[in-house]
């Protein structure tokens, strides 16, 4: 039970897969979005299950490496913010822009700041060494299904605001507001880098 809620919680909150999910919503509808939904769902327990099997290892003998990570995820994230801010109305949209694919959402999970934290946090919090591949495989399968289900709440109610914010005007001060919401995302980690390194 506790594996699960995690797994609610932290895939329930606002983060950069959520806010792009919504915004994708949006902007392209339902139809256009599940396979970004779909590559959110199944790299993020693909990343966890690496983490799992000891890439974890590597950054805590390298840790110049996992900064790298961070600093590559951050400006990733703050082009991302940049590219929703600066979004077209959805008919333009429609025409000359598209949603990210599959393979683009499932590689966004290692240069997401969050999704790192949480898959750290949840092998850290829930793992034990006597039954340490049962736990990760629950912890992976929680991922899978309620994430699963959370962000399509997320990308539902993307969706629903088309009907609620059908004035183009209105749709650009939405995209720009996701936009800067995706890059203040990026603060709390430069904080916990700066903290770390007081």
């Amino acid at each position: 039970m506790p594996i699960v809620m995690f797994c609610f919680s932290s895939s329930i909150t606002p983060g950069p897969n959520n806010i792009m999910l919504m915004t994708s919503g949006l902007n392209f509808g339902i139809r256009r979005t599940i396979p970004h939904l779909l590559g959110i769902n199944i790299g993020f327990p693909l990343m966890v299950a690496a983490i799992g099997l000891g890439l974890g290892h590597i950054f805590v003998s390298y840790p110049s490496t996992h900064l790298a990570v961070k600093i590559a995820g951050a400006v990733y994230l703050l082009f991302l913010a940049w590219k929703i801010a600066n979004s077209a109305s959805p008919k333009l949209a429609n025409e000359h822009k598209r949603p990210l694919t599959f393979i683009q959402a499932a590689l966004f999970q290692w240069l997401n700041p969050k999704a790192w934290v949480i898959a750290v946090g949840a092998i850290a919090t829930f793992t034990t060494v006597e039954n340490y591949n049962s736990r990760l495989l629950i912890i992976i399968g929680g991922y899978l299904t309620i994430g699963g289900l959370s962000m399509l709440l997320w990308l539902l109610l993307g969706a629903s605001l088309q009907n609620v914010i059908s004035n183009q005007r209105r749709i650009q001060c939405f995209n720009k507001a996701m936009g800067l919401v995706l890059a203040l995302s990026v603060i709390p980690m430069l904080l916990v880098e700066f903290n770390n390194g007081v």
